[in-house]
C-alpha cells in the first residue's frame, strides 16, 4: 500500500504489538511464538501488528498478511536510543518488508554525535517512500519529529525518559496536546490496559492504538493479578 492508502487503512483501529524479548518466556530465537499471537490478534479484529526482530517480523508477514510496523532492539555504547538506533537496523528491517519503521526520535544522545534529525533525513535520502514511525516521550518531541519528516508519531516513550519518567498511567490529555500541534497521525501507545482506554484515546484524537502488554504478555499481565494477592 501506498503511505495514504496505509494511513485510512489504519484510521480507528486496533494495533496488536507482538514481541518478546530475549530472556523472556515467549522468546524462541527460531520464532514461530509471535506469528501465533499476530493470528490471534488478527482473528480478535486487529488490523496490524508491530513486532519486534527480523525472524518475527518475516514470519508474521508470511502467516498473517497484516501491516508490520517492524522496529529492532538493540543497545550500543553511548546510545540512550534502544529501538532502531542506526541505519544497520533500518537497512534490515527495509529488506524484511516492515510497512512502516519506528524508530526512537527522542531528543536524546546519540552514540554516532547526529541529531536526530540529522538520522531522519540519511533515512528518508536512502529510502524516500519509506513509512517512518517516531517514537516520541513528549510534545516537543512530537513537534521536533514532524519537522524532521517523520510521517506519523507514537507515544511509545512516554514514560520512558528520564524527563518523563513521572508519566505512570494513560494520559489521553497527553494525546489531544499533540493533536492540537501537529498534522500528522498520531500512533497511541503505552500504558493502554483497557478498552475504555483505547476509545479515550480515540476521542483525544489518536489515528490507531497500539496495545502490547494488555493482550501478548502473559507474564506481565499475570503479575498485575499477582499483585492483588
Amino acid at each position: 500500500m501506498k503511505k495514504e492508502q496505509l494511513f485510512d487503512y489504519l484510521k480507528g483501529g486496533l494495533i496488536v504489538s507482538c514481541q518478546a524479548l530475549e530472556g523472556e518466556p515467549l522468546y524462541r530465537k527460531e520464532g514461530g511464538v509471535m506469528m501465533l499471537m499476530a493470528q490471534a490478534a488478527k482473528e480478535a479484529g486487529a488490523i496490524a501488528i508491530r513486532a519486534q526482530g527480523i525472524v518475527d517480523i518475516v514470519q508474521i508477514k508470511n502467516y498473517v498478511k497484516l501491516p508490520v510496523i517492524g522496529i529492532i532492539k538493540k543497545s550500543y555504547p553511548g546510545y540512550d536510543s534502544y529501538i532502531t538506533a542506526t541505519m544497520e537496523e533500518v537497512d534490515a528491517l527495509v529488506e524484511a518488508g516492515s510497512d512502516i519503521i519506528a524508530l526512537d526520535c527522542t531528543l536524546r544522545q546519540r552514540g554516532d554525535g547526529k541529531t536526530v534529525n540529522e538520522f531522519i533525513k540519511e533515512i528518508k535520502t536512502k529510502y524516500p517512500d519509506l513509512v517512518l514511525m517516531a517514537d516520541i516521550s513528549n510534545l516537543e518531541e512530537a513537534i521536533n519529529a514532524e519537522k524532521a519528516g517523520v510521517d506519523c508519531v507514537g507515544t511509545t516513550m512516554n514514560g520512558y525518559t528520564p524527563y518523563t519518567a513521572d508519566s505512570k498511567k494513560f494520559d489521553p490529555d497527553f494525546l489531544a496536546s499533540i493533536k492540537t500541534n501537529v498534522n500528522i497521525p498520531i500512533i497511541a501507545e503505552g500504558k493502554i490496559h483497557e478498552p475504555k482506554e483505547l476509545r479515550a484515546a480515540l476521542d483525544a484524537g489518536a489515528h490507531c492504538v497500539v496495545v502490547g502488554g494488555a493482550i501478548t504478555r502473559p507474564l506481565e499481565i499475570a503479575k498485575r493479578f499477582v499483585a492483588e494477592l
